[in-house]
């Protein structure tokens, strides 16, 4: 009696944990979008890359991605869920990168700079 106690409880538990996971990772706004511009300056060379994701519940549409001193063309439509990933061009300032889209979104993102932990390859 006392063990199928237990074991209800921590099923329960275990239910509701996983329910509340699920619901945080449901989109909450029908227009949303994040940016991760990522700088990664190896030994002979520096990786840049700027991912959009598209993290509403509504598609986006006229996606621009701004480097400064130059821009991607224009991407039509960005469904839920949707990710793209771009490469900067040779020479752009990268510092940050601002990325627009309709309806009224704009990110202005700064590249950040993974840690680098002693015998990680590129450290």
């Amino acid at each position: 009696m006392r063990l199928a106690f237990v074991v209800a409880a921590a099923a329960g538990i275990v239910a509701v944990a996983l329910i509340a996971m699920f619901a945080s990772a449901l989109p909450t706004k029908d227009y949303d979008l994040s940016v991760d511009a990522l700088k990664d300056a190896q030994p002979t060379s520096i990786d840049v890359r700027v991912v959009v994701k598209n993290t509403g519940r509504l598609p986006l549409t006229n996606v621009l991605i701004d480097y400064g001193s130059e821009k991607e063309p224009v991407i039509p439509t960005l469904q839920p869920g949707g990710t793209m990933s771009f490469s900067p061009p040779e020479g752009v300032q990268l510092d940050y990168v601002t990325v627009t889209a309709e309806p009224g979104i704009k990110k202005v993102q700064p590249y950040r700079t993974p840690i680098k932990l002693p015998g990680m390859i590129g450290s």
